[in-house]
This record gives C-alpha cells, sequence and structure tokens, in this order.
C-alpha cells in the first residue's frame, strides 16, 4: 500500500518544525535527527533522507542552522547541526504558526449538531 498522500504532504510541512524543535536541545547529525523524530513521535514519523536533507540545508542557508563536518568515533566523518539564534526565532514563530493551525483545524473538525432548518 502506499503512502497516504495527506501524510506525506503534512510531514513535508512540518519537517522544518520537527528539526528545529530536536536540535534546540543541543547538537546532533542527521541520522540522529531522525531518529529523535521518529521515537518522539511513536514511529508516527520517520523522515526519509530525501525530506531530512534538503530541510537541514534549507535552514543552514537561511541561516537558522549552522553545520561542520567532524571525525566520527567509529565511523566515517559526520555533519553535526547547531540551531542558531536566527532558528530559534524562526522555531518560536513556527510554534504559534502551528497552534493557531492546529487550534483552527480542530475549530473545523469539531462535532456539533445540525442548525435547525
Amino acid at each position: 500500500m502506499g503512502r497516504d498522500p495527506l501524510r506525506t504532504e503534512l510531514m513535508k510541512g512540518a519537517m522544518a518544525y520537527l528539526v528545529l524543535s530536536v536540535l534546540r536541545e543541543g547538537e546532533l547529525y542527521g541520522y540522529q535527527i531522525a531518529v529523535k523524530i521518529r521515537e518522539r513521535s511513536d514511529g508516527a514519523f520517520a523522515p526519509s533522507e530525501g525530506s531530512l536533507y534538503p530541510t537541514l540545508h534549507r535552514l543552514e542557508t537561511e541561516g537558522g542552522l549552522e553545520a561542520a563536518w567532524r571525525a566520527g568515533d567509529r565511523g566515517p566523518r559526520r555533519r553535526w547541526y547547531r540551531i542558531t539564534p536566527a532558528g530559534l526565532a524562526k522555531l518560536a514563530a513556527l510554534e504559534e504558526e502551528w497552534a493557531a493551525f492546529s487550534s483552527a483545524v480542530h475549530r473545523v473538525a469539531a462535532r456539533r449538531e445540525p442548525s435547525p432548518a
């Protein structure tokens, strides 16, 4: 069975929010970011390389993240990402936007009694 198109679009739209949220707590490399997102969502979100890395690169280009290559303890070099003050400001704006958006969705979707004719 294929992926749910709604879930795919929502994940694409929320990826920057999710990435910035996990990086608020400290530096991570790409694989660790994906694992944290998957763990915190109890498996509901499993970012692919095709969605995660373009988001990381975009956030870095926009100044929301800083990145540096470092040698791995037991493996290849890894690119470590750290949130910047601009990234924290973007995260705060995304938190407000998401709260307003999800609240509006809940208001529309809430069961209501039919209006009398």
